[in-house]
């Protein structure tokens, strides 16, 4: 079950306290950059970890500045449609079991749980008046590296953090696109249990990417076939599309 440390008052919360009741997600982000995006992307895989288990969800932008790039920015990013957050109602609130609050740290605190996401500095494709494609392959990089520091820290996306992301993602794809080529086998059940209890604490992204690479290393006890779906199932949380090189030439 996601548990959540709530940036009110420091202690965690269940994130769906109604088994399959609707979760309202909203992202509070005003201007196209670096933290925006990663508010954004904190929003995104919450959205994922309560879908996984069995949570519908609705997920929502609010802001005041960069809408449209935000919104582009997270579609290149490979995020799930946010709706805007501005157009909510009086009675838009009616039957859903909780809301969740993604902002700022030491940003304006909503009424609701809220997740604080420290700051992100450093150049990011597009912006106002140049918002980016949808293919664009920096946008992967970018959305590992975001991910790959604990959401609580702040985040320089430099020349160093970006190159470790994009060699991490070639390699990875490279990996399971060569496993894939070995009998399925299915996720071990230490692996499966690992990775949920990393990304139901509190969000923990980079223990996530710990275990995928425990998997990556492990002996040959365990077979590239389980590899494989391992890597498959945490990619349904990560959204790197780490099974796009399938069937490309060895």
């Amino acid at each position: 079950m996601l548990s959540l440390i709530d940036a009110r008052t420091g202690e965690p919360v269940v994130a769906a306290p109604v088994r399959r009741g609707l979760t309202r997600v909203e992202a509070h982000a005003s201007g196209y950059g670096a933290g925006s995006l990663r508010i954004l992307l904190v929003a995104d895989l919450l959205v994922r970890a309560l879908e996984l288990g069995g949570t519908p969800v609705w997920a929502l932008l609010s802001g005041e500045r960069d809408q449209a790039e935000l919104r582009a920015g997270a579609t290149a990013l490979g995020m799930h449609p946010f709706e805007d957050g501005r157009d909510l109602g009086a009675g838009a609130g009616v039957g859903e079991a909780q809301i969740l609050h993604v902002v700022e740290e030491g940003g304006r605190i909503p009424d609701g749980v809220c997740v604080a996401v420290a700051p992100a500095e450093g150049a990011v494709p597009g912006g106002p008046g140049r918002a980016p494609g949808g293919t664009d392959p920096d946008f992967a990089v970018l959305r590992l590296a975001l991910l790959s520091q604990p959401r609580t820290r702040p985040l320089r996306l430099d020349a160093d953090a970006l190159g470790e992301a994009r060699d991490t993602l070639a390699g990875w794809r490279r990996a399971v696109a060569e496993w894939a080529r070995r009998p399925s086998r299915p996720v071990p059940d230490a692996v499966r249990g690992r990775l949920r209890a990393a990304w139901e604490d509190d969000l923990d992204l980079p223990e996530v990417l710990r275990v995928l690479r425990s998997v990556e290393a492990a002996g040959p006890e365990l077979p590239d076939g389980a590899r494989f779906e391992s890597y498959a199932y945490a990619d349904r949380l990560l959204g790197l599309e780490l099974t796009r090189d399938l069937g490309a030439p060895a």
